[in-house]
């Protein structure tokens, strides 16, 4: 059996890592007033986002993810012959519709695949699977290259739908955010008030970073760091007690809103990376997608890992 994964742009890994394991990108566009950008995980389309003046107006950016009909055209044009069964994972429900349009476009394509196979001579049923991620940015992308581990090691379709609805619900994902003004700026657009304008100017004023943690479609702070190094070394350092205290799966994901070589010379990189190779965990390292830019800022760093208890210990 072929099985793929088809991920969205909001999920964080290397383009080299997508490429090698053939995962289909759901691309999502980013409309800054006039202008549209499509966010398909295009390394050079992403480090021209960063490196121009467009990035400073991220804040006023909507998303508009892939609709039903497209995704349904998607598949019927390229899954449902490159595979005999896709598993889709997508941003959480609760902040992206994506997740009901391939929900909805799974009904149809289920109905009208058959005669399309058949043209093309290719044998036997087509299948598919529609995953909550529950998480986001690195956390969606430590899921998937969970999920493609898993694949790759020959388990079979059954076990692995359900391996990955119990990854899910430990996919974790932590950011720290550079500007908690952009935040607040962001929150407004979407009419959140949990983020003050007072809190905003305080925080900057007083050089807060918030670190955040996404997981099981929550977003919550989970400390309060004095700097944005203070606040990556605190990730970095987290990450590590997690690997000594044993992952559920062996891999982190980090991906940076900007130059991703940045990465590798923040403050407890180097701790991070000699224990992911002491015990033989993979480190993906990646630029964060233009969604996740939108988000939390430009400059903001996300660090992804599945792990049954996700208590933020610095």
């Amino acid at each position: 059996m072929r099985i793929g994964l088809v991920v969205d742009s909001g999920c964080d890994l290397p383009k080299s890592f997508i490429d090698e394991y053939g995962l289909l990108v759901l691309p999502v566009s980013i409309r800054l007033g006039d202008q549209v950008i499509v966010d398909d995980r295009d390394p050079q389309r992403t480090r021209q986002f960063y490196a121009t003046e467009v990035a400073e107006k991220a804040h006023d950016a909507e998303s508009v993810p892939f609709t039903m009909e497209q995704i349904k055209a998607l598949f019927l044009e390229r899954v449902v012959l490159d595979f005999d069964y896709a598993l889709v994972q997508t941003v959480p429900k609760s902040r992206s519709p994506i997740f009901a349009n391939a929900t909805e476009a799974s009904h149809a394509i289920l109905r009208e695949y058959k005669p399309i196979r058949k043209r093309a001579g290719v044998e036997g049923p087509f299948a598919l699977r529609v995953t909550d991620s529950q998480t986001l940015f690195a956390g969606q992308g430590a899921l998937a290259a969970e999920t493609v581990r898993l694949i790759e090691s020959g388990m079979k379709i059954t076990e692995i739908r359900q391996s990955v609805e119990v990854l899910a619900s430990q996919a974790t994902g932590y950011a720290v955010v550079p500007d908690i003004y952009y935040l607040h700026k962001r929150a407004k657009k979407r009419g959140d008030k949990s983020v003050s304008w007072a809190g905003a100017i305080l925080g900057n004023a007083l050089d807060i970073k918030p670190v955040l943690c996404a997981r099981q479609d929550e977003t919550f702070p989970v400390a309060k760091m004095r700097g944005f190094d203070a606040g990556v070394e605190a990730i970095f350092r987290h990450a590590v007690r997690c690997i000594e205290r044993g992952l559920t799966a062996p891999v982190i994901c980090i991906s940076y809103a900007g130059d991703e070589s940045r990465i590798r010379q923040m403050p407890g990189f180097d701790k991070l990376a000699a224990a992911a190779r002491d015990n033989d965990v993979a480190l993906l390292l990646s630029t964060m997608g233009l969604t996740g830019a939108v988000n939390i800022g430009p400059g903001a760093l996300s660090l992804g890992m599945i792990v049954d208890d996700p208590t933020f210990l610095d």
